[in-house]
């Protein structure tokens, strides 16, 4: 018997390979046994299984109503505005067995402000079972309750700060703290104290860390002539563990010299600082005291070190100034900046009708000064001043005959009318108040410095470069143009331009006036 052990044999064909198919055991539908999850259509799936059942659906949120900054545990707080991707981190990490899920998307619900309420909807990816991955939408509510951070816990505690840094000058008068008040705000130098307190002859400023108080008294240095003294208390030791709890007070004291004193300088001094004549008006105060002399129009810089050697008091103030009228001038050189030699015939304003006498002098404000205007000088003939280096001027041989006989300072524009607001206004610190009120008179002299310190800041245009002017929508127009043209005639040379000028910003922890 043969055997063909090369015939071809013929193969089954290869059957096509067909799903098992179960039905859903909640709604019977035909489905995928081996991929179906728990026997469950998608439908089903989706309706019996909850992937967020472990997340919370409310919590609470904790706000500090004074700094309106939020908790963020355990001990941390952080600003955060309404509806604001901060907010919305802070909300997320509240929620417990969130970190088990997969977030797509979150976002906030509206709710009514004063509901104390905050909604988010938030849309979360999960395994629900083996290769089954489930996306659900859910809602969680938290409730905002108040609670005070250590921070304001401390401002609202006596003795509780850690550094003070006490500001003080000896002057009968508030406008350097006033021009002071303005830089801080620009450059926001105050976020950092927890409580301000105005006092005789200056402020305080305290402050829960030294290293602030020392950044603080950097930038006073940076813009004012100052001198810095440092002072340690010990409140507390640990003899364990030798640890010791200090207060530190910090003593910066501003030169006493401001803008517009008569300043008699030391003769000696002043042949140091350019051989400028010793009798001499401050027109500038910044990190340096610049003098001017309104004979020669020479200046000079007298730096805060070289003053705290042997300091000296001005030869007179603003307090001091006599009004005067101006009968004739006469420009004799170049214009120097805002400065304009010139030679002009004055008379005193109380003795006009009553006596012919008049003084020739020279003054630095010839570009502004016409026939007619009233202008404030130091009336120096006749005048006895109890003051070393004005004698050792006087006895000098080089610089007795030097004495003006007045030294005009600035001119006097007309008073502002009661019923026309200023188009600007100026913020304000905001700052602790005694408990009692303060004297009549010294809230009219406040309210007097005050008032000057705008007039300057409306007539010296390198006085207010650095300082923030905002526009004041209050500001009461004139209805006719009559009045507006004479108003214009009134405060003319004292308008501030609106380019200037910047849109109000709400600030925290400054009050607005005028």
């Amino acid at each position: 018997m043969s055997m063909e052990l090369d015939s071809t044999v013929p193969l089954p064909s290869v059957r096509a390979t067909t799903a098992a198919t179960i039905l859903c055991y909640n709604c019977g539908a035909p489905i995928d046994g081996t991929q179906a999850a728990g026997a469950l259509c998608g439908d089903c799936l989706k309706l019996t299984v909850d992937i967020t059942s472990g997340i919370e659906r409310d919590s609470v949120l904790f706000m500090c109503r004074d700094c309106d900054r939020w908790l963020s545990p355990p001990a941390s707080w952080v600003v955060a505005p309404p509806e604001s991707r901060e907010l919305l981190a802070l909300c997320l990490r509240r929620l417990r067995g969130l970190s088990k899920s997969r977030i797509i998307d979150a976002s906030f619900i509206w709710t009514e402000p004063h509901s104390r309420r905050v909604k988010l909807k938030i849309t979360v990816q999960q395994e629900a079972f083996q290769g089954t991955i489930l996306q659900q939408t859910f809602d969680v509510e938290f409730i905002q309750n108040y609670k005070q951070c250590p921070d304001c816990q401390k401002s609202y505690t006596h003795n509780t700060w850690r550094a003070v840094v006490q500001v003080r000058q000896k002057v009968p008068h508030k406008r350097t703290f006033l021009y002071l008040e303005q830089l801080i705000l620009k450059q926001g130098a105050h976020k950092d104290t927890i409580n301000i307190k105005e006092v005789s002859n200056g402020i305080d400023f305290y402050f829960a860390a030294r290293n602030h108080a020392e950044k603080f008294v950097d930038f006073l240095s940076s813009v004012a002539p100052v001198r810095t003294k440092k002072a340690q208390e010990l409140i507390s030791q640990d003899v364990h563990t030798s640890t010791k709890s200090y207060k530190f007070t910090f003593s910066c004291e501003l030169v006493p010299i401001c803008k517009d004193d008569l300043v008699a300088l030391p003769i000696k001094l002043a042949k140091q600082i350019g051989n400028i004549s010793p009798l001499t008006l401050c027109y500038r105060v910044g990190t340096a005291v610049n003098l001017l002399d309104p004979n020669t129009m020479q200046v000079s810089d007298l730096s805060t070190p070289i003053y705290w050697r042997a300091p000296f008091p001005p030869l007179a103030d603003v307090q001091d100034l006599v009004e005067f009228i101006v009968m004739d001038i006469e420009p004799l050189g170049q214009q120097q900046g805002r400065f304009l030699f010139a030679e002009a015939t004055i008379a005193r304003a109380s003795d006009l009708g009553v006596n012919d006498t008049t003084y020739l002098v020279r003054t630095h404000l010839g570009a502004i000064l016409h026939p007619g205007d009233s202008v404030k000088g130091y009336h120096l003939s006749g005048t006895q001043f109890n003051n070393d280096n004005f004698e050792a001027i006087q006895e000098s041989k080089q610089y007795s005959g030097t004495i003006p006989d007045v030294v005009l300072v600035k001119k006097v524009y007309p008073a502002r009318r009661k019923n026309k607001s200023r188009n600007w206004k100026l913020k304000r610190m905001g700052r602790e108040e005694s408990e009692m009120k303060p004297r009549k008179q010294d809230a009219d002299r406040e309210a007097v410095d005050y008032e000057q310190f705008l007039q300057d800041l409306e007539a010296d245009p390198e006085l207010r470069e650095g300082l923030k002017m905002y526009r004041n929508q209050d500001a009461v127009q004139p209805i006719a143009m009559s009045e507006m043209e004479t108003d214009g005639e009134d405060d003319e040379g004292l308008q501030i331009p609106m380019e200037q000028l910047i849109d109000e910003m709400e600030d925290m922890g400054m009050a607005d006036e005028e």
